[in-house]
């Protein structure tokens, strides 16, 4: 099962420069000025053979000392519900500082396993003044420098081993079908008209519902969990503490899920937040279905629908095998053939290719556009086999692995995709010695 870690920490202790080392990439602004970071930002990361996600929580914090107190505070509250393990980072230049115990203090009534790190630890003198923090009463501090690196190997094992083991199973096997958007797209609507009960709260205000909600579907011939997770805001303002209480429960939603209905508003077309939401389930490999709800409220001509596709096609490119519906929660319009989209997508999720298989429809391919030689060169693909994951992967053997650029391995997806039905669910393609 992929656990959450949550970074919490004081502003300007190097939260967003922790997150940018783990995920390996410059994800978040790193500025010296504290409360830099805006948005709260979700990544993927991989250590030792285990998966997870990584929340930095360095939200914008108000530039006014007595501020920071009840903010950090949110934060941690919220991390201690929802996250697996809480990392809480501290600054070795400062020392411990009273919000360092305060929070510290949180960590240790919860119980929430928590990991200590000690940033800005670059050299023995201040490794030495990392001793100070064991006062916090959480256990070892990890001393590290995430600016460069040094210390992330013992602290990620430390957080590895405290992260939730095996699989989580949906309710007697049964596909888990999860229906994700920004707020106020009409996913308890949606709900609503399939069970054909007012089982969700429905209003216009956007964030009515604010817990994910799981439920049996057994009708029309499907039998599976439906699950609405709804509720991005509260209403009548946005709080940026429940804008990453839902991040998470979004994030936890999908990764428990084995298919994602991503819902999108009509009237307003496919926005930055639909394109979050839509990478953040192909990171997470999960089978995806586009539905374009509020159908009713557009003025259509002949050629609408295509247009519409093709600009969602634009956006999610180069992903673009997904399953695209349009429908209306208030007339049911086509409602019934998302369902069947899901299903399927679940279907071509699980499937396995048999070996032979695979290497009678792609060796040709390959011996017709070769990768292309690398400095005199020549690659040789020998055979292709499906690996043994929850979700389609596929290893190529060949002779120089390292040489295989993303361009090819896109060739190589779409050939796949030509030749056995993956319409809707991500596919990972591994380069590997003969």
């Amino acid at each position: 099962m992929a656990g959450i870690v949550a970074i919490v920490g004081r502003p300007n202790v190097g939260k967003s420069t922790l997150f940018n080392r783990l995920v390996g990439h410059r994800a978040a602004i790193v500025d010296e000025q504290s409360g830099v970071t805006r948005d709260r930002i979700y990544g993927r990361t991989e250590w030792i053979g285990t998966e997870f996600s990584v929340i930095d929580t360095g939200g914008y914090v108000a530039n006014s000392d007595e501020m920071f107190d009840r903010e950090i505070r949110k934060q941690a509250e919220i991390a201690l519900q929802e996250a697996d393990v809480v990392v809480l980072v501290v600054d070795v230049l400062t020392g411990v500082t009273d919000l360092d115990s305060q929070v510290a203090l949180m960590l240790r009534q919860a119980g929430k396993p928590t990991v200590l790190v000690v940033n800005k630890v670059d050299d023995n003198v201040r490794r030495a003044d990392a001793y100070e923090f064991y006062s916090l009463g959480l256990g070892d501090p990890y001393p590290i420098s995430a600016i460069n690196g040094t210390g992330t190997g013992e602290f990620l094992d430390r957080v590895v081993s405290l992260l939730p083991q095996g699989e989580i199973e949906a309710d007697d096997h049964l596909p888990r079908i999860t229906i994700v958007g920004r707020p106020n797209v009409g996913k308890s609507s949606m709900v609503n008209a399939l069970v054909g009960e007012e089982r969700n709260i429905v209003t216009p205000i956007a964030g009515t519902t604010r817990d994910a909600i799981g439920s049996r579907y057994n009708k029309f011939g499907h039998d599976f969990i439906m699950v609405d997770t709804a509720g991005l805001r509260k209403r009548a303002k946005v709080n940026e503490d429940l804008e990453y209480y839902s991040v998470i429960r979004a994030i936890r939603a999908v990764e428990l899920s084995d298919v994602c209905l991503l819902v999108i508003d009509a009237t307003r077309g496919f926005e930055g937040q639909d394109q979050t939401i839509f990478d953040l389930i192909q990171r997470n490999r999960k089978g995806i279905v586009i539905v374009v709800n509020k159908w009713d409220l557009i003025e259509k001509n002949t050629h609408t629908t295509e247009e519409f596709t093709a600009r969602i096609q634009q956006e999610i490119a180069p992903f673009t095998d997904v399953p695209i519906y349009f429908t209306s929660a208030i007339t049911k319009q086509r409602l019934l053939k998302v369902l069947d989209a899901a299903i399927e997508v679940y279907e071509h999720r699980r499937q396995r290719i048999p070996t032979s298989k695979l290497n009678e429809a792609l060796l040709p391919a390959i011996e017709a556009v070769p990768p292309p030689a690398v400095q005199g060169k020549y690659i040789r693909i020998k055979y292709v086999t499906q690996l043994p994951t929850p979700w389609p992967a596929f290893a190529f053997f060949c002779n120089l692995p390292q040489y295989v650029k993303a361009p090819y391995k896109r060739y190589l997806e779409n050939k796949i995709r030509e030749a056995f039905p993956f319409q809707g669910v991500p596919i990972q393609i591994f380069m590997r010695p003969k």
